[in-house]
């Protein structure tokens, strides 16, 4: 156990020292205020050009296949709900306005939606068609997903990567393991602090996404029904230790807490309207 807690401390002397504490959003009405260690070595517009290239990439082979879908009323209705999303995005980050944001839809079964560093959106049909989402939920979910990359989880996620392997290169010649040793710096790794920033990470998005949908005039009680349609289609989840997700009945209970401090922005938003 000492050889755990000592790969822990180390963990986070390596990480800290290639890192710098940054806030990438504001904490809005949530109140989401965690600072992040980003790996100095990878900007946000390194991450961002990167990501544009695998995107673009996702697109083309989309279109080949005949799957990318422009103009039907699901693809107008998927831009628009998007618009009002982005147009709150400046609230938790100025500079999101800035940001060359895409979206597109492809005709796909799966049941998913991804937002990209930079603002680069895939909406995937089966998502909406399947699970019969409403505009309040598919918003619920975009939100979260628009959050992610507010936050810049991705270049979070690459900075941790960056200390385990760290981490594991050294442990090895600072605390004389062998090849057990190095299991056991995977394990001190994945489940002493990959794991739970990743379930802590997916709190956050569900927070700001929540505010996100809140302010564009969507309410935000779409979330419990979106998570609840979410839960019934994953036909049971893996344990919330070992998932980086939370349980529906966390993420739930969550929601439900946070609801009352965004009902507020949600009738401000329809009074707008």
């Amino acid at each position: 156990m000492s050889r755990v807690l000592r790969l822990a401390g180390l963990a986070g002397i390596l990480l800290l020292a290639g890192c710098q504490a940054v806030n990438t959003t504001s904490g809005g009405a949530v109140g989401v205020e965690r600072k992040q260690y980003m790996f100095t070595g990878l900007s946000s517009q390194q991450l961002n050009q990167m990501y544009a290239q695998s995107y673009q990439q996702t697109l083309s082979k989309a279109a080949s296949a005949g799957k990318l879908d422009k103009n039907s009323a699901l693809a107008q209705r998927v831009n628009g709900i998007t618009r009002r999303l982005i147009a709150q995005t400046p609230v938790f980050r100025p500079d999101a306005a800035g940001w060359n944001w895409e979206t597109n839809l492809i005709a796909s079964d799966e049941l998913n939606a991804n937002v990209g560093p930079g603002g680069k959106i895939i909406v995937y049909s089966g998502l909406i068609e399947k699970l019969s989402l409403t505009d309040d939920e598919l918003a619920a979910v975009l939100g979260h997903e628009i959050s992610h990359a507010l936050r810049e989880h991705s270049r979070e996620a690459m900075s941790k990567a960056y200390g385990a392997e760290l981490v594991k290169q050294t442990a090895v010649a600072l605390l004389g393991l062998g090849q057990a040793g190095g299991q056991l710096a995977d394990a001190a790794v994945q489940y002493g602090m990959t794991l739970p920033n990743s379930r802590g990470n997916e709190n956050e998005a569900d927070l700001i996404g929540l505010e996100l949908s809140a302010r564009a005039g969507y309410n935000p009680n779409a979330a419990l029904t979106l998570w609840d349609k979410m839960s019934r289609a994953a036909n049971g989840a893996p344990p919330e230790f070992l998932s980086t997700h939370p349980s529906s009945t966390t993420r739930t209970a969550r929601l439900r807490e946070a609801i009352p401090r965004v009902m507020p922005l949600y009738e401000q938003a329809r009074g707008q309207r």
